[in-house]
C-alpha cells in the first residue's frame, strides 16, 4: 500500500514518462481510497495541460537557452 507521499511522486513522474504496470496499479488503488491524492492528481494533471499550452513551450529548447 502507497502512502500519500509516495503517491505523489508518481503522479509527478507520471508526467514525464510511462510508469510501470506495477505503478499504475498501486497509484490507481491509492488514488480509490485517497480524496487529497484525487485533488493531487487532478491538479497535477491541470499544471501539465496548462505547461503544454505556456507560450515558452512552443518555442524549441535551443532557441530558449539561447534567450
Amino acid at each position: 500500500m502507497l502512502m500519500c507521499r509516495e503517491a505523489t511522486g508518481l503522479m509527478s513522474l507520471k508526467q514525464d514518462k510511462t510508469l510501470t504496470l506495477r505503478e499504475k496499479m498501486a497509484l490507481r488503488i491509492h488514488l480509490s481510497m485517497c480524496r487529497a491524492c484525487r485533488h493531487c492528481a487532478r491538479q497535477f494533471d491541470l499544471l501539465h495541460q496548462a505547461g503544454k499550452h505556456h507560450p515558452a513551450s512552443q518555442h524549441d529548447s535551443r532557441q530558449a537557452l539561447d534567450d
